[in-house]
């Protein structure tokens, strides 16, 4: 199974007021396990960036501006994307910004629909608790200490290892080296043999069972019937 973990930044928070897309990550699950395939791009906005949002990502108007337009990326996104199940930590911002510059490229929309909302998952696993990525690997002792700014990539490989917690968590690996098996293993008695049991009556038995048989009238067995 190919689920797709994606994450933007962007120079807002509202696309139908002119923010646009700056960054996209993305990271490849087979079933249910990251893989070294990855997408990552940094967008050139074709506008300014509001000193809220740089203190965010950090991503300058200058460096950007260096950087392709989202038109020069499209094609590579969309063939990664493919039309593998999304998972996003709240799926109608970046979905939103996503089908905002889909639009401007006259391209279909990707249905919301496609995508599983982690935010949604935590809220429903842990009701009244902060839901934010950081308070998530904060809860799931995931480390995220080099995440002083929001990166797509970098959040996208932390929600990934979130979003396997939220479904269960991470499976151990299941190949046991020999030794390890053999040390973990529950410790069973050694099997001793026992020596028969006599079963034969004794002889004050054998007298107490014919002394018992003379007290039968007209026992069956020597009627003969």
């Amino acid at each position: 199974m190919r689920e797709i973990v994606l994450d933007t930044e962007t120079t807002g928070l509202d696309p139908k007021a002119g923010d646009r897309i700056v960054e996209i990550g993305c990271v490849e699950l087979i079933n249910h396990a990251p893989t070294e395939n990855t997408f990552h791009c940094y967008i050139n906005p074709e506008r300014d960036m509001p000193k809220a949002a740089f203190a965010v990502h950090g991503l300058s108007a200058d460096f950007l501006s260096g950087q392709p337009v989202f038109a020069h990326f499209a094609d590579d996104f969309l063939d990664f994307l493919k039309d593998a199940p999304l998972i996003i930590h709240n799926v109608p911002f970046d979905m939103g910004f996503i089908n905002a510059e889909l639009k401007h490229l006259n391209r279909p929309p990707i249905p919301l629909d496609r995508a599983v909302d982690t935010l949604i998952m935590a809220r429903r696993k842990f009701p009244g608790a902060q839901a934010s990525l950081d308070a998530l690997c904060r809860r799931f002792q995931i480390d995220n200490s080099n995440r002083e700014l929001h990166g797509a990539l970098k959040d996208s490989l932390l929600l990934a290892d979130v979003y396997l917690e939220l479904i269960g968590g991470r499976q151990p690996g299941l190949g046991l080296s020999a030794e390890k098996a053999g040390a973990d293993a529950p410790k069973t008695a050694p099997n001793k043999k026992r020596s028969p049991r006599p079963h034969a009556p004794s002889p004050d038995e054998t007298r107490a069972h014919a002394a018992f048989l003379e007290t039968i009238t007209d026992p069956l067995w020597k009627t003969g019937a």
